[in-house]
């Protein structure tokens, strides 16, 4: 029988005995009221008329009221209920009529019999119908006393077993979850019955038995796994240690064993603190994995007998436990990526790049010199063509000197060779003078360079050269990707720390999916058809924040870009 089935005929149980229990003492109730009713009403009133006319024979004596008591004689003879009633009342009324033919005091003793008579008989009924009533009161209270107790006995019985009936089933369930939960595949639910809990029961073990089949049959697939990942792991050229949520190492492959100096048997099971304490790299490594705002550097360590380079890496591993939805954390990948071949090349490259530089100043200063010299008029007058390859190949000059002075710039950033002189001086002038090498390019595109007059301003501490440099850089990019015919604003403003010069321009703008990278080495946007190397804004960038300052744009397409140039005021 289905559970809902069992609850509908238990509280439909419950609700017929209340209505059987209410009907019955409704019922025996009206039997009372009836029987008492019987004795109030009917032989009250005869009593009540019978006592009247004894009252009214014993105020008058021979004279008595005759229509008084006729009047209740009549009431009386309307009042007959009990047996032998009526005739004790039409004695009464036959000796009364006497009476009144012949008033003699026998008649009146006649009459007086009567009366006693008619209230003996009611009086002889009232006690006959109040036991009668004791006797239904006691029936009733037998009745009810019995159907209540059934009732009790039923109630109890179904508050004692539906809860257990209902509670148990789910009880041993949420017990046998829990064991399942616990990995004890082989608990089962004991519950025998057509219902829904026995529906649950049989596929709740159905559930564990596949789950025991599947923990049986797997484990052995699981330790192999577990060995090739381990083989994978040590097979790995790079160093990696695994440790669980604790900071616990897990493991460790033989790369890692080398670097750290540290033995297998020393290290797996320990907390990685404790090593720490006694192993400068990798307290060096957990100090950055613990700290989130640490500045991720390259690390250098004497490895396979030189110097070498290594990029530190954490892998946080997070799961989303069964039946959770927030993600947790069970554990950490240290993993270090040697980029020492890496690094060789680009020491390579940066070298061959600054040599290649350095030689080419040479011959571009001398072509300088000499398109100078054809221009001075001393040398020679030109033609029209003539003077118009002239500009050519000064702005072929003046580009290619550009390029190799940025490539020199790089390479010592690069190397870390660039040499800043930091003195407090008005920025002002600097500015000025970046402004004045930039209007022949203005020029050219017919573009307004505007300047929004500065109002007093502190000094800053930069380097002069520096400083021109970032600035005439800013302008000359603002001026390149400006249309036509168009304006380059420049405005100057002051922080608290901070002189910021902010240069305008008024080109297409750049798409904010590129904000991130317009300060990377070689980065242009792309679809750009605009010459340059991509790397003025990134020695600029670098320039500043080694002075102290900062650069840093907004920019949107059709409205074109922002790039402020923050320098550091005198303390």
């Amino acid at each position: 029988m289905k559970i809902k089935t069992k609850l509908i005929l238990s509280l439909s149980l419950i609700f017929a005995l209340t209505i059987t229990l209410a009907g019955l003492g409704i019922w025996q109730l009206r039997q009372m009221a009836s029987d008492t009713g019987n004795i109030l009403v009917a032989n009250y009133n005869s009593l009540d008329y019978s006592r009247n006319m004894y009252k009214v024979l014993d105020e008058g004596g021979a004279d008595f009221n005759k229509e008084k008591f006729r009047g209740f004689l009549n009431k009386q003879l309307n009042n007959l209920t009990e047996v032998g009633e009526q005739e004790f009342t039409i004695e009464l009324k036959e000796d009364f009529e006497a009476y009144l033919l012949e008033p003699t005091p026998q008649k009146a003793v006649e009459i007086r019999g009567d009366l006693n008579s008619i209230m003996k008989l009611n009086m002889d009924a009232i006690k006959r119908k109040s036991l009668r009533a004791e006797a239904t009161a006691e029936h009733s209270i037998l009745w009810l006393s019995f159907a209540s107790s059934f009732c009790l006995i039923i109630g109890f019985t179904l508050l004692v077993n539906l809860p257990g009936y209902i509670a148990n089933p789910i009880h041993e369930l949420t017990e046998s979850i829990k064991q399942i939960a616990a990995k004890n595949y082989s608990q089962r639910v004991h519950n025998k019955g057509n219902d829904e809990f026995s529906t649950l029961a049989k596929s709740f073990n159905t559930m564990a038995e596949k789950l025991e089949e599947y923990s049986s049959s797997d484990l052995a697939k699981l330790m192999i796994e577990k060995k090739r990942i381990e083989t994978l792991i040590n097979n790995l050229s790079d160093p990696i240690i695994g440790l669980d949520d604790t900071n616990k190492v897990l493991f460790i492959n033989e790369q890692a064993l080398q670097i750290t100096g540290l033995g297998n048997q020393d290290i797996i099971g320990q907390q990685a603190e404790s090593l720490a304490l006694k192993n400068d790299l990798l307290r060096t490594l957990l100090q950055k994995m613990l700290d989130e705002n640490a500045i991720s550097e390259n690390l250098k360590i004497y490895a396979n007998n030189k110097e070498s380079h290594f990029e530190q890496l954490m892998v946080p591993i997070n799961i989303i436990p069964t039946g959770e939805s927030d993600k947790k954390r069970i554990g950490t990948f240290l993993i270090l990526r040697n980029i020492t071949a890496y690094k060789e090349l680009d020491t390579a490259k940066t070298n061959f790049i600054a040599t290649v530089s350095h030689e080419f100043k040479t011959p571009i200063a001398s072509m300088k010199m000499s398109l100078q010299l054809l221009e001075n008029e001393k040398t020679g007058s030109l033609n029209e063509e003539q003077l118009s390859l002239l500009e050519g190949l000064r702005d072929d000059t003046e580009r290619l000197l550009r390029t190799t002075g940025e490539l020199l710039n790089i390479t010592q950033v690069e190397t870390g060779k660039a040499q800043f002189m930091i003195e407090d001086f008005d920025i002002v002038p600097i500015l000025n003078k970046a402004l004045h090498s930039n209007e022949k390019l203005a020029e050219r595109k017919e573009i307004r360079l505007v300047l929004s007059e500065p109002g007093a301003l502190p000094n800053v501490m930069a380097d002069r050269v520096k400083s021109e440099w970032i600035l005439s850089n800013l302008l000359s990019n603002a001026i390149r990707y400006s249309y036509d015919n168009s304006e380059v604003g420049i405005k100057v403003s002051l922080t608290p720390t901070h002189v910021e010069i902010a240069v305008q321009d008024s080109g297409i703008g750049i798409a904010e999916e590129y904000h991130d990278k317009v300060f990377e080495k070689y980065f242009r946007v792309p679809g750009n058809e605009k010459e340059g190397t991509g790397l003025g804004l990134s020695i600029s960038k670098e320039f500043i924040n080694a002075m102290g300052g900062y650069l840093k744009m907004s920019s949107e397409i059709g409205t074109g870009s922002v790039f402020i140039a923050g320098f550091r005021i005198e303390a």
